[in-house]
């Protein structure tokens, strides 16, 4: 079999297509799979290792960037399901799938257009723009939430939750204690300057976490220079990166994790058992983000905050009370294993395969 996976953006698109990826080429050595994505640095950061083909498409996204830029980007499209269709034929596409952001809607349409077989894959609480679009094009939808069900077609939604890679299952999370001394802070895979100046703040009002803490802090590129001067003015304890390339492993080592809410960063968490502090990006397409949150924390999994002035001081105040209550933490760490799923990979491949069967 031939897979295409659209896939670019950010990690939360990228990522559950490598997972995919991984699981169709387990399952049979023999199948094919193109990753789309928009060939920015960063993907070749997420794929450094892989040998998974991928291509890219010049697309841009329309929702939220102003009438100027959104015409700039539809002005793109037609040229990029042209290329797509290229792209499709070249690699003999019995399926194509969707991962949602604005290299899917190119693709989706292009394979539409040549009669192959289509799945889209929401992540979020809230289905984005481009999946609500595509929506009707589509064979199946394979959804994380069960809420996002009713945004599609009820015949064609399977619950499944988010695929995560074999690296976050294998092995399985061992018992927390309780006891925090390591933080990972990550706002996603492009960092988060407000997560960065929250943090910053934090460290700087409290002397526990300034002192016994050991961070490990994701900040992006264009932060980075600004938090470890602002680390080493403060002397603390801290691994600062612009892009963790191993989270497994940095999830693996961190007692508490303070991160966005993108859907796959929580399915990740859950897999890896590790209490959160969860703060929104205000700016997501219909407040997706912390309709995530809301979930987790719904679960006793997290403690979600949201952006405002004094998110420094609110983030101080919590990590510092998890920091003092073992029992807590112990608990929203077995609320988060419990929200583990481990097989949404295998189950979305198992019927990729019965769909272009005819199954």
């Amino acid at each position: 079999m031939n897979v295409v996976i659209a896939a670019g953006g950010t990690g939360g698109h990228f990522y559950p297509a490598i997972a995919l990826a991984e699981e169709f080429r387990r399952r049979d050595v023999r199948t094919s799979v193109t990753l789309i994505g928009t060939g920015r640095a960063l993907e070749q950061l997420m794929m450094a290792g892989s040998d998974i083909k991928i291509e890219p498409l010049q697309v841009r996204g329309v929702v939220g960037r102003g009438l100027s830029a959104s015409m700039q980007a539809l002005w793109l499209v037609p040229g990029a399901i042209w290329k797509a269709m290229k792209l499709l034929r070249g690699a003999k596409a019995d399926l194509v799938i969707g991962t949602g952001g604005y290299t899917s809607p190119p693709v989706v349409i292009a394979a539409w257009l040549l009669g192959i077989k289509r799945v889209l894959l929401e992540p979020n609480a809230i289905p984005g723009v481009a999946n609500r679009v595509l929506g009707p094009f589509a064979h199946r939808v394979f959804v994380s939430f069960e809420h996002a069900r009713f945004y599609f077609n009820p015949s064609k939604v399977r619950v499944v939750g988010a695929p995560i890679r074999k690296a976050f299952v294998d092995p399985p999370p061992v018992d927390h204690s309780g006891e925090v001394k390591t933080v990972l802070v990550c706002g996603g895979s492009q960092g988060a300057s407000a997560i960065n100046t929250a943090m910053i703040e934090a460290v700087k009002k409290s002397d526990s976490i300034r002192t016994k803490l050991i961070l490990i802090h994701q900040t992006g590129t264009a932060d980075l220079e600004r938090v470890q001067r602002a680390y080493a003015e403060m002397n603390v304890q801290a691994e600062i990166v612009p892009f963790v390339k191993d989270m497994p492993q940095a999830l693996r080592a961190a007692d508490l994790v303070i991160s966005r809410c993108g859907a796959l960063t929580l399915a990740e968490i859950a897999a890896s058992g590790k209490p959160a502090v969860l703060i929104p990006f205000p700016s997501a397409a219909h407040q997706h983000q912390e309709h995530n949150a809301r979930v987790i924390e719904q679960a006793g999994a997290g403690v979600m905050l949201l952006e405002s002035e004094s998110l420094g001081e609110r983030l101080a105040q919590v990590i510092e009370s998890l920091v003092g209550n073992q029992g807590r933490v112990r608990s929203m760490s077995q609320k988060s294993l419990g929200l583990r799923k481990t097989d949404s990979a295998e189950v979305t491949v198992q019927e990729c395969e019965k769909l272009v069967a005819g199954c």
